[in-house]
């Protein structure tokens, strides 16, 4: 079991070294109680005026001069070379939810490794947010409430069945696969949806606009 290095009761925001515009950032950092920097996200957190409470990363794309402007205290290197960035800060931090930002719309393999690491996590709740989109992984049953006609997508990191209410295109029975069956460009009929997953594995892929209800049936 890894020690976690950052613990709040709250949302924390953390920050990777992708692209990330404003209003993305923005709508993180208003909803959070501490902002994490994976690596080089520290950049944009400096960048943004912001001295972050933690950067977590084996610190191979973290400018020295811009370390110097952080506490000692606050910098944890960790030298893991078998995990991204975001595996090492996600699987570090005790949260009631993680929000993040960062690690998305660069490198196709990076954004991958994310969902590959967000399905693999076996801590709390976390939401990647991207220019567009927001993805979580479904671990359990959830009840998301959003507006009738709301693209909803699942997509498979594993064999995995995804019963549910309130989908134009019923899933239930269903077996959805990486390699065969998945799930993309659903839509809701109803403004409460019901998901129940056989097990782990299942992304759930939302707009962007759809945030604070994932975050409600999240993290309460």
């Amino acid at each position: 079991m890894i020690a976690p290095i950052v613990q709040s009761m709250e949302i924390v925001t953390l920050v990777g070294a992708a692209d990330i515009p404003d209003a993305v950032l923005d709508e993180s950092l208003a909803l959070c109680d501490q902002v994490v920097a994976a690596d080089g996200g520290a950049a944009r957190v400096l960048a943004y005026g912001i001295v972050p409470d933690a950067v977590i990363g084996d610190f191979d794309s973290f400018d020295p001069a811009l370390r110097a402007r952080i506490p000692a205290d606050r910098l944890h290197e960790v030298a893991d070379q078998n995990c991204t960035d975001f595996d090492k800060a996600l699987a570090r931090i005790k949260a009631r939810l993680v929000l993040a930002v960062g690690f998305t719309g660069n490198r196709l393999d990076h954004e991958l490794a994310v969902y590959n690491a967000l399905v693999r996590h076996q801590g709390g709740p976390a939401i990647v947010i991207g220019a567009v989109d927001i993805a979580f992984h479904a671990r359990s049953d959830l009840k998301v409430s959003v507006p009738v006609g709301t693209r909803l997508s699942l997509f498979p990191f594993a064999d995995v069945q995804m019963d549910s209410s309130g989908l134009k295109w019923p899933t239930t029975g269903l077996m959805f696969s990486p390699s065969g069956r998945v799930g993309t460009s659903n839509e809701t009929v109803q403004s409460e949806i019901h998901l129940r997953p056989s097990g782990p594995g299942m992304l759930v892929i939302l707009p962007r606009s759809e945030l604070k209800p994932a975050i409600a049936a999240l993290a309460g």
